[in-house]
């Protein structure tokens, strides 16, 4: 473990701050190690780096198949007269079928550094991707793990690795189909590969390691039960009650909507995070709300499949823990993800202003907090906020963007999530790393390099 009393101190002033007590002007943020050691308000900017900007914590993103930036664009055209998730499923397989460990690198590394570049600090990776394209075992179980490490390391975003148990092709057993033989494993050769895993997180600060069970379409209960003894530490995240269709299939598989039936039967608590949670009633909505765990949801993924809408307004009045992942990556923005989650309330609600549930709240701090604190538990990583003992996660806003004029405090914060452009976050500090400066990732030309290729490759296949 580093000593980080033995690292040296980096110094960092800004102009305004979100602290988690309020605002605050004339901000020092002491960092070392990756860890914010001290935070002074009213400071004096005497040999420290100035930023004259407007400084947020770094947004966690809960949810995201890197991979699938690959595909971003290609799939908006009509296939067949009912096209939704599972039309736009079978493309993905065939898609997916393309990639070799190298894509998977590059690819990553692209998605990762724009995520960098929106805002987003660390990031939880939904890893299924684990075999080779004729469905064969690589020789190192965790190849393609240690390719996402790998674009983790060198684009500087946190990383909580996720790597996602995937059984069965569908509900009852149903053996895979072949554009599922990349992702399929036993439980034994699942752990191999999240052993291997393991290894190669090691040498990437702050990383940690979790499960994906995939979803009770695709682990079976006798599974997920023998996974949850053999891993009870760490974060859980499952897909479930994302389409209408899968509820169904559920309630005729094991006699209950699956978020249902894992609340009743699978000890969901804080270390749980319930990807998409879509269609849910009205009991599951309480009774989630009250277990502990957080809604990963991904507004902007799910409007591009048509899935639904998540039942947001009667969740926080509950008391349920949300975050926001950007899932598919068909568009990475955290202001954007936000923004989808509280319009999408106010067409099913036909009402303005509707998440925060008290008057006289900004929307748009309301959300970010919920999507800070949430998406820390959800990564089990120590962020969120700006204070000492916290990851050096820091955003910061153009302030001099024409688009804040007159604009103060909260002001801000909802004219980035609700009224501005893109552009706005102008830098980025990543685990104590200056990554994003000027709006520009420091390995832009080389990872979109990578990025190019790549696509060539799977395009012109």
């Amino acid at each position: 473990m580093v000593d980080q009393k033995r690292e040296p101190i980096w110094s960092v002033w800004f102009a305004h701050a979100l602290l988690s007590a309020g605002w605050a002007r004339a901000v020092r943020v002491e960092i070392s190690g990756g860890v914010i050691t001290g935070v002074t308000t009213d400071a004096d900017s005497v040999g420290a780096s100035r930023f004259v900007g407007i400084a947020l914590p770094g947004v966690p993103n809960l949810h995201s198949h890197a991979v699938q930036r690959s595909m971003a664009g290609l799939t908006e055209m009509r296939g067949s007269r009912t096209d939704n998730f599972w039309a736009w499923r079978e493309v993905m397989y065939r898609f997916l079928a393309r990639l070799e460990p190298e894509d998977v690198e590059a690819i990553s590394a692209y998605a990762y550094m724009r995520m960098l570049e929106a805002g987003y600090t660390a990031v939880g990776e939904f890893h299924y991707l684990h075999h080779a394209p004729d469905g064969r075992p690589y020789a190192d179980p965790g190849e393609l793990a240690a390719r996402i490490v790998a674009a983790a390391a060198g684009t500087g975003i946190g990383l909580t690795l996720l790597p996602c148990f995937y059984h069965y092709g569908g509900f009852n057993a149903a053996p895979p189909t072949p554009g599922q033989r990349r992702f399929v494993t036993d439980l034994d050769a699942f752990l191999r590969i999240r052993e291997a895993a393991a290894r190669h997180l090691c040498n990437l600060p702050d990383a940690r390691l979790g499960i994906a069970p995939h979803s009770l379409r695709a682990v079976g209960p006798d599974e997920l039960e023998a996974l949850l003894a053999l891993c009870p530490q760490g974060p859980v995240h499952i897909h479930a009650a994302e389409q209408a269709t899968e509820v169904a299939a559920a309630e005729s598989a094991v006699g209950a909507p699956p978020v249902a039936w894992l609340l009743a039967e699978a000890g969901v608590d804080a270390r749980w995070c319930i990807i998409h949670a879509t269609h849910i009633g009205a009991s599951e909505t309480a009774t989630l709300a009250a277990s502990g765990a957080v809604a990963g949801l991904c507004p902007l993924t799910e409007a591009n499949l048509g899935d639904g809408i998540f039942p947001g307004a009667q969740f926080v009045a509950a008391g349920g823990r949300f975050g926001i992942g950007s899932d598919s990556n068909v568009i990475i923005d955290p202001a954007g993800e936000l923004r989808q989650l509280e319009t999408s309330q106010r067409l099913a609600q036909q009402a303005r202003n509707v998440l925060t549930g008290e008057p006289h709240v900004s929307t748009g701090r309301f959300l970010l907090q919920q999507a800070l604190s949430g998406g820390a538990q959800a990564l089990a990583q120590n962020m969120g906020t700006l204070a000492a003992g916290k990851r050096a996660d820091i955003v910061v806003l153009d302030a001099k963007h024409a688009d804040m004029a007159s604009r103060s405090d909260d002001g801000w914060v909802d004219t980035w999530i609700f009224a501005a452009p893109p552009g706005l976050v102008r830098e980025v500090i990543a685990g104590g790393r200056h990554v994003v400066r000027q709006g520009r990732h420091f390995a832009s030309e080389m990872i979109t390099r990578g990025w190019r290729r790549a696509m060539h490759h799977l395009v012109a296949a």
